[in-house]
């Protein structure tokens, strides 16, 4: 996997360090928002579970999470994206 080019910091468009949400959606299971947690602290340490909005899709099908990790680069955030995306848990990363 070919990894992008470094953005220099006066052209992104995040400024580190900030709290960043990301949206994470997956069949409802009930291991699936723990399991989250486990490997969003594996690239925050800070995080936890009260940082992290739950909701149930209608049917109760699906669960979409929330979670707000503090971003310190995106090398960070690129490594999270990819970890979660290739979760076989999860179906969205937002």
């Amino acid at each position: 996997m070919n990894s992008m080019p470094p953005i220099p910091p006066e052209q992104s468009l995040i400024e580190y360090p900030s709290d960043f949400p990301i949206k994470i959606m997956g069949a409802m299971h009930e291991a699936f928002a723990q399991t989250i947690v486990e490997v969003v602290t594996l690239h925050d340490p800070t995080f936890h579970a009260g940082k992290m909005e739950m909701r149930p899709s209608s049917k109760g099908t699906y669960l979409a999470l929330t979670v707000t990790v503090r971003a310190i680069s995106r090398e960070q955030l690129d490594q999270l994206y990819r970890e979660l995306s290739s979760h076989p848990m999860v179906k969205v990363v937002l």
